[in-house]
């Protein structure tokens, strides 16, 4: 159905919205609007014809937590999720200080940055916290997606036409060693970064997560596995067959420039022997 140039549609409930979205099915879904900054040409905003808003919902804003999870409505800003504090897990925290500045955070979403053409940061901590996607393609029907599979080269699950983000649902493990480091700037919201999580229980090393995140997220389940039930501080060898591990993991990667493993390896060496002899 045709509709007027430059039209902004601001549904309150998601039966307005997927009524919009049935109707015009060429509109763009409009959320922080960070994305629109790349479409600029000559100092002028080319907007799409038709934007469906999703400010005006009220349950994309909201933000719950129960004893076992922490469920974030995906168009609640990152500043928000920052003034939480330790509501949020430390690494998600870490990760959100480190995109652009407090203007852009003040109106960038976390539905968007997760949705984004292009791999962003905030996938990369959450691969790590195991956590889970709702996506909605009616007012009624919604499927859970893990964040580990949803960012998958492999598995290729996508977003599928008039489906909609709606909310993030964190587990709320504890972890002992955590630490999310940025490594490289392309722009203000994407960076080549490192997360490593640890948790631990009477000196042993009862699990690990080591995630490196470029074009695509990098994880090495084998590596972790030599490490899981390992006593603390590690023994160097241990230390060393794991590197030596992740050495193995990414020279498969054919996409991966020399200077590329050469960073990976120097971020992973640096935290496997904080935990070390």
């Amino acid at each position: 159905m045709d509709a007027p140039l430059n039209q902004v549609f601001t549904p309150v409930t998601f039966q307005e919205l997927f009524s919009t979205w049935n109707r015009f099915t060429n509109a763009v879904i409009y959320a922080g609007g960070t994305n629109l900054i790349g479409i600029q040409e000559k100092n002028i905003l080319n907007l799409p014809p038709i934007l469906i808003s999703l400010d005006k919902i009220p349950e994309l804003h909201r933000i719950t937590r129960t004893e076992h999870y922490l469920e974030i409505g995906s168009m609640v800003k990152l500043n928000k999720l920052i003034s939480l504090g330790k509501t949020v897990p430390k690494v998600l925290r870490d990760c959100l200080e480190n995109i652009a500045g407090v203007q852009l955070r003040n109106v960038a979403t976390i539905g968007g940055n997760i949705c984004s053409l292009r791999l962003l940061n905030i996938p990369a901590p959450l691969v790590a916290l195991d956590a889970q996607y709702e996506f909605k393609n009616s007012a009624n029907n919604s499927r859970w997606v893990s964040a580990a599979r949803f960012h998958s080269p492999l598995e290729q699950t996508s977003v599928n036409s008039q489906e909609l983000l709606t909310r993030i649902r964190l587990p709320l493990h504890q972890w002992d060693y955590t630490v999310y480091k940025k490594i490289t700037a392309n722009d203000y919201f994407d960076n080549d970064a490192l997360v490593f999580l640890a948790k631990t229980k009477k000196d042993v090393l009862s699990e690990i997560r080591v995630i490196y995140k470029k074009d695509t997220i990098l994880r090495n389940k084998s590596g972790e596995n030599i490490l899981n039930g390992k006593s603390l501080p590690l023994n160097r060898k241990t230390a060393d067959d794991f590197i030596d591990n992740w050495i193995e993991f990414i020279n498969q990667k054919k996409e991966l420039t020399d200077f590329d493993k050469n960073i990976i390896i120097s971020n992973i060496k640096d935290n496997i022997y904080n935990l070390s002899e």
